[in-house]
């Protein structure tokens, strides 16, 4: 087999939760495009859908399962749809999210306990609930792969307490189910992005992008398909041997501890209209009025 062969995923069956746009958008595309069939699963049938569409026209077998991963017994028949439509399942991805209660999240002594436990439903306990369903399925092939979106939240307190600590428990539980499921051929890892430009940030302002690229010794606004090749990589046969990882996909951000804005002698390799492409992607399909900039119209 040949290096390049060792990424293809042709003949497997990836699966992709909160996949209707942003990261989970691209994760699915990735996939696809490296040769599987995927499983498009969001709680947004219009966007879900749209993405299965898009999957399908690239050749490849896509179902839309619409699922509220926040409800084990919806996990549960995701996986199932998943298996009855392809025969098995060789891929998962955890990537749901449904955005924060809170613009800028209350300190630690007033945050709500309603809103605590929202976010640790479905950011931790449903990652391991996806992880069991999805590891049971894995185990019939008798091997699997199981990538988790962890943010590099997980060990820098930058969103608030309930957001932060969920991902650091994502984190750990990456490593606890590595460490207890590669005896079923079952590679578990994570991957931890800056803050992506996804329409989860899409009330930032042009600042508020010139600030946050300063910060980026890559010099831009990390893009959703910044992380595709990593997902790929997690998901393929060329990291066989890598399992319990968290792997970091941040531009430097975490380099630049004193958040002092970086000089710049060449312009970045992204520019801030190409950063944009997919985000006004996600926005036409929300209806959200942009520009060409991917900044909202008044």
């Amino acid at each position: 087999m040949g290096i390049l062969d060792l990424f293809k995923l042709d003949g497997k069956v990836g699966l992709v939760t909160g996949a209707g746009q942003g990261i989970g958008r691209a994760y699915a595309l990735a996939l696809a495009e490296a040769g599987a069939d995927v499983a498009v699963v969001d709680i947004n049938d219009k966007t879900g859908r749209s993405v299965a569409d898009e999957i399908a026209s690239l050749g490849r077998g896509a179902l839309y399962v619409r699922a509220d991963v926040s409800k084990p017994e919806e996990i549960e028949a995701m996986v199932a749809a998943t298996e009855a439509r392809f025969g098995g399942l060789d891929i998962a991805v955890n990537n749901a999210w449904a955005g924060g209660r809170f613009i800028t999240p209350p300190p630690p002594e007033e945050f709500p306990l309603d809103a605590w436990d929202f976010t640790m439903s479905l950011l931790l306990r449903a990652a391991f609930v996806g992880c069991q369903v999805e590891a049971r399925a894995m185990r019939k092939r008798g091997r699997g792969k199981i990538i988790n979106a962890a943010s590099i939240s997980s060990y820098v307190a930058n969103t608030g307490v309930a957001y932060s600590t969920a991902k650091a428990g994502v984190v750990m539980l990456t490593r606890c189910l590595a460490a207890a499921w590669g005896k079923f051929n079952v590679n578990v890892n994570c991957i931890s992005p800056s803050y992506t430009l996804s329409p989860a940030r899409r009330t930032d302002s042009r600042a508020d992008r010139d600030y946050m690229r300063s910060l980026h010794p890559a010099g831009w606004y990390e893009r959703p398909e910044d992380l595709a090749g990593t997902l790929v990589y997690l998901a393929s046969d060329a990291s066989n041997y890598v399992t319990g990882r968290e792997i970091v996909v941040d531009g430097g951000h975490t380099l630049n501890v004193w958040l002092k804005p970086l000089e710049r002698e060449f312009p970045p390799l992204v520019s801030p209209r190409d950063e944009a492409a997919a985000l006004n992607h996600d926005l036409d399909l929300l209806g959200i009025p942009h520009d060409e900039d991917g900044l909202l119209l008044d």
